[in-house]
């Protein structure tokens, strides 16, 4: 969000021999990614460590980490080394960046299809609802084992977990190793910076060519349910343009049913973030697909294209699966002709973090990270979203302010419901997952559905559930 000059003038000017271990390092999006900005990166040096489940798409990475770090327009010193066990991954890691995913043909597809089936439908299916929920319960054994390994191979690391379920995954975290170093990191809250920005220059006479990093905004809430109360460009108000551009977007929704078929399935027009606004005076902070999981109303619909009056579109399992991912045609490329591969600016901050944390430059942005006070009206302890200053001395989380009554009912749910599902992935306890699950509030169905609906989509993903009681499970018995 915002580099800020230091008066510490014993900082260095460069840091070498970091050890970074990437968890996730097979993938084909943001593996690339980390390798693009560390090798645009000229004050931090040092190597990576790719671990995988899937050794040799962490090998081919290594292979093009290195390939890249040999081209003459490279400015950051990096190795690239893959690794097959966990532990010689992060073994003496000053850094450990998460980004894994679950078999997308084997998990999503049923998280989104299965509730489909019951009328419940869903975008993302990855944070919330029955998909949400049910993507928790599998990965939180699979955190219990990262935490488990930075405990044992670097307690002192910095953990930088990018994976979704992203207040579960962190929170699981917390749980197993308490004085675990991490937060969860996300762009949700950037693509609503930049919205800002465009309403910065529409309404503000010398604003031009506003970057979205240039607004800074009070975020508070919880990750894909996150709020917005201030938002200034250089000392103007921003946030008070907000009424002037809502009547400009009215009425909402604006389109009309089946209007987006042809669309992209990303497509955003942030109308639900517009009528959130209009409802509870502030902004939801997240891409509409995120925002409308977390209430019930949007989504009572008959069929999928009902939604597309609110300017998006429900993301088929299709369109999550690896047969629409070209990954793997591009590493091909990559691999042929690393020259293929174009370094550009990202607009991640994971590296920016890593400058900030050895004691490069300060760094003010928000994260994911346990409630210390910063919002004293969610539950200490549980992952929040929320600003922060990072420096060489760690993370400190800067005081949000207390969420509005009837947001703060909602974020407390979500809230609760999150802790419960945590509570139950480490008791191995379905019946007491179910009991988040009911909560839910996409889950709308009669009781009965609801244990129809979760039983079912523990059965059909039974495989990945060897960490529960199955077999004790009331909530699985017809």
């Amino acid at each position: 969000m915002h580099q800020l000059d230091s008066a510490d003038t014993s900082f260095p000017d460069t840091v070498s021999d970091i050890k970074i271990g990437y968890i996730g390092g097979g993938s084909h999006g943001w593996a690339h990614t980390l390798i693009n900005d560390l090798l645009q990166c000229e004050d931090l040096a040092g190597h990576v460590a790719l671990y995988d489940v899937d050794y040799a798409a962490a090998e081919q990475n290594a292979t093009l980490g290195n390939d890249l770090s040999a081209r003459e327009d490279a400015m950051g010193d990096w190795t690239f080394d893959a690794y097959e066990a966990l532990e010689d991954a992060l073994e003496g890691a000053d850094f450990v960046i998460c980004s894994i995913q679950d078999p997308p043909e084997e998990t999503f597809v049923h998280d989104i299809d299965v509730p489909k089936e019951y009328d419940i439908y869903q975008p993302v299916a990855d944070t919330c609802g029955p998909g949400g929920a049910v993507r928790s319960l599998r990965a939180i054994p699979q955190y219990r084992e990262i935490a488990a390994a930075v405990r044992e191979q670097c307690p002192d690391a910095w953990v930088l977990n990018y994976t979704n379920p992203m207040t579960v995954c962190t929170r699981a975290l917390y749980e197993e190793y308490p004085d675990i170093n991490a937060i969860g990191l996300c762009h949700e809250v950037f693509h609503i910076q930049i919205l800002l920005a465009e309403l910065a220059e529409k309404y503000i006479d010398e604003a031009e060519d506003v970057a979205g990093s240039e607004i800074d905004v009070n975020v508070k809430g919880i990750n894909h349910f996150t709020w917005i109360d201030e938002a200034t460009w250089y000392g103007h108000d921003v946030f008070q343009y907000l009424d002037d551009e809502l009547e400009v977007r009215k009425p909402l929704p604006s389109s009309e049913t089946g209007d987006l078929e042809d669309a992209d399935y990303w497509i955003n027009h942030h109308e639900i973030a517009f009528d959130l606004y209009d409802t509870f005076g502030l902004l939801g902070a997240a891409g509409d697909r995120h925002l409308v999981e977390f209430v019930p109303w949007y989504l009572d619909i008959d069929e999928p294209a009902e939604i597309q009056r609110w300017g998006f579109r429900l993301t088929p399992s299709s369109a999550r699966v690896s047969d629409s991912d070209d990954g793997p045609a591009k590493m091909d490329t990559y691999l042929a002709d690393p020259e293929e591969f174009e370094f550009t600016q990202s607009g991640e901050e994971a590296v920016d973090i890593m400058r900030a944390l050895v004691g490069l430059e300060a760094l003010k942005t928000n994260v994911n990270h346990p409630n210390v006070g910063q919002i004293p009206d969610l539950p200490d302890g549980a992952v929040v979203e929320s600003n922060v200053l990072i420096t060489g001395a760690g993370v400190k989380p800067i005081t949000a302010g207390e969420l509005p009554r009837e947001i703060r009912n909602m974020v407390t749910t979500a809230v609760h419901n999150q802790e419960t599902l945590v509570e139950a992935g480490f008791a191995g306890d379905l019946d007491l997952a179910f009991e988040a699950f009911l909560n839910e509030p996409l889950v709308t169905i009669s009781r009965e559905d609801a244990q129809d609906l979760f039983a079912e989509l523990i059965e059909i993903e039974r495989e990945y559930f060897d960490e529960y009681d199955l077999e004790n499970a009331a909530v699985l018995e017809n």
